[in-house]
Parts: C-alpha cells; sequence; structure tokens
C-alpha cells in the first residue's frame, strides 16, 4: 500500500477537484486497511485505461452494460497494487486490445466515482465509492479489438469533439472533458 501512498502524494493535481480527490484518498488510504479490495463497501480502488490514437484525438470508449453509458475501460483492482498493470489487464480483458503503449507509467488522472447501489450476478451491491486513478495509453485506430459481452455491448473510436458533445448532452460525465484537456494540454503539440 505504500507504494500506491507514494504514486497519489507524488500525483500533480490540474484542478481543484482532483486536489480534494487526492486529499480524501490519501485519507481513505490512512483509514482503510481493505481499500485494494471490493469487499470494503465504503470505498476501495479501481483503475483505468484512457486509450487514445496514435494522432491524440479519439479516444476508445465502451458501451457499459450494467451503467448504461459510454465509459473509459477499467475495473477494481481485487487485491492488486500495481494500479498500471490493473489499468493495462482492464483495458485488454474488455477490448482484446494487445498492443497498447504506456504514454505514462505515473496516474494521469485520480478521481473518487460515486457508484449506486445495483444488482450485479443476481447480488445487491450498495452505494460506494471508487478512489480512481487512470493511465494514459496509446494504440493504432487499425489494432483489432472485440467486445466483451457480459460488460459492454459496443466499443468505437470517438473523436474528442464528439464526446464533448456527449458530455454537454449528459450522455457522458464531465470526467472525460478533464481527461480530454489534459491529453490536448500534455500530449498536443
Amino acid at each position: 500500500m505504500s507504494s500506491i501512498k507514494s504514486q497519489i502524494e507524488n500525483f500533480i493535481p490540474s484542478d481543484d477537484r482532483e486536489s480534494l480527490d487526492k486529499k480524501v484518498i490519501l485519507h481513505c488510504i490512512d483509514v482503510f486497511p481493505d481499500i485494494l479490495m471490493r469487499e470494503n463497501q465504503i470505498c476501495h480502488f479501481t483503475s483505468s485505461a484512457w486509450i487514445i490514437n496514435q494522432d491524440h484525438t479519439k479516444a476508445l470508449i465502451l458501451f457499459h452494460n450494467l451503467a448504461r453509458q459510454w465509459r473509459w475501460p477499467g475495473g477494481h483492482t481485487d487485491g492488486e497494487g500495481d494500479l498500471l498493470k490493473v489499468a493495462l489487464n482492464e483495458a485488454y480483458e474488455e477490448t482484446g486490445l494487445k498492443n497498447l503503449k504506456v504514454l505514462n507509467r505515473d496516474i494521469f488522472s485520480l478521481e473518487i466515482l460515486a457508484v449506486s447501489a445495483h444488482v450485479r450476478k443476481e447480488q445487491a451491491v450498495n452505494s460506494h465509492l471508487h478512489l480512481n486513478a487512470g493511465f494514459i495509453f496509446e494504440t493504432s485506430e487499425r489494432e483489432s479489438f472485440r467486445i466483451k459481452p457480459d460488460e459492454n455491448s459496443n466499443i468505437r473510436w470517438m473523436d474528442f469533439t464528439e464526446i464533448t458533445q456527449m458530455v454537454e448532452s449528459g450522455e457522458m460525465s464531465d470526467l472525460y472533458l478533464k481527461l480530454i484537456k489534459k491529453t490536448k494540454r500534455i500530449y498536443i503539440k
């Protein structure tokens, strides 16, 4: 856990919300010894993959079956202490992509995501928080991917302009505006 705590302590927030989320996540690390396990019903770690094309103008987005929304690949750490490894594994598991280039081994995005109560695999899940670390990857648009039917029903490349329009229409979270803004600031010259 000390490695994750160090990664988060070294993370430089891009806005006030990330600063506050960083502070709360560090507090949660100190309070909850089981924060890497989803058995912690208050909050636990997840890790996500922001996958962009080689021109850095599009992101690979999935239609998430449970949430009924377009989202980036990601999932629970389930005890794994290497957040980058989790993001990479989730990206592969949910898309089948094999040739992902890690653009930065450091955390790209940090956020606390509220999860509403729901039923998963015929089991009730209470409302809780995902303490999410996002990482940025790059791949070719020609790279083949596949749907994972038990988790997503569509995968496609979305131009940043389309994502922005979908956020404005309420179909996607403003989290994606933050990811696009960071991508443009760091990776588009």
